[in-house]
């Protein structure tokens, strides 16, 4: 199957174009495309089916279980699949079944271990502050955000651990998420600072449990293979970022990958 990928545009400041990739047969949207969520629209009727996993972004000053609710609402409207700690199967041009896991997986905090997780939860007020979203009329705050991403992560790993039926079995996993599964998505510009366990988690060990693993967030592109004894994993994000900032040098809105 020929996946187009797209993340982190931010529509409700950016302004650019996403025609659809030749020959692709799928459409996957990373997350953080709009936090007004109207250039979602854009996506509708396309020629393709469309797959999107929300951002942190999709839920900026909402009630994170309101807008997730609305938000689901408004995709079917479009057409859209929205995968929140859900999955759906496609069957592609040559009849392969491949099985798509998504979930927004939010930052445990424990990309640098135990010890560092009170500094990461520190560095991450930041993070939240800007969101500026709430639960049940509280902040939404490190806290909050943990607690998710801890269910998240073990909505992932019982996902990628079921095995299928007689039957109804599956030729390839992809895992779609907002957050990076690992160190190795670190941006560059930032590396081991502690503020990047707020946009990647230490899910290396699920890795090898999918085929490919697609993921937004980090205003950066990726595109790497983490061998394991059962074969290799691609890690790919094609995340657009801030034309301000210099983040939109080199991306591609045609870029697509195989699996």
């Amino acid at each position: 199957m020929k996946i187009q990928i797209l993340s982190d545009l931010h529509l409700e400041t950016e302004q650019t174009d996403c025609p659809p990739a030749p020959e692709a047969e799928l459409l996957v949207l990373a997350g953080d495309i709009d936090s007004r969520w109207q250039a979602l629209g854009r996506f509708a009727n396309w020629p393709v089916p469309v797959v999107f996993v929300p951002g942190n972004h999709e839920f900026d000053r909402r009630d994170v279980d309101e807008a997730l609710a609305q938000l689901r609402q408004r995709c079917a409207g479009w057409g859209i699949t929205l995968l929140d700690r859900e999955e759906t199967t496609l069957t592609d041009r040559q009849g392969r079944r491949i099985r798509l896991l998504g979930c927004t997986r939010w930052c445990d905090f424990d990309l640098f271990g135990l010890a560092a997780r009170p500094k990461v939860m520190r560095a991450a007020s930041y993070f939240v502050k800007v969101m500026q979203s709430t639960r049940d009329g509280q902040p939404f705050d490190p806290i909050a955000v943990r607690e998710e991403a801890l269910a998240h992560r073990q909505w992932l790993l019982d996902a990628l651990q079921h095995t299928a039926a007689p039957g109804e079995g599956w030729d390839a996993t992809v895992v779609v998420t907002h957050f990076g599964p690992s160190l190795l998505s670190a941006d560059p510009r930032y590396g081991r600072q502690p503020g990047t366990a707020s946009f990647c988690n230490a899910d290396d060990d699920l890795l090898p449990l999918a085929d490919l693993w697609i993921h937004g967030h980090l205003h950066c592109r990726h595109d790497y293979r983490v061998t394991h004894p059962g074969g290799h994993t691609r890690v790919v994000s094609n995340a657009r970022g801030h034309s301000h900032k210099g983040e939109t040098l080199g991306w591609d809105p045609l870029f697509t990958v195989e699996v």
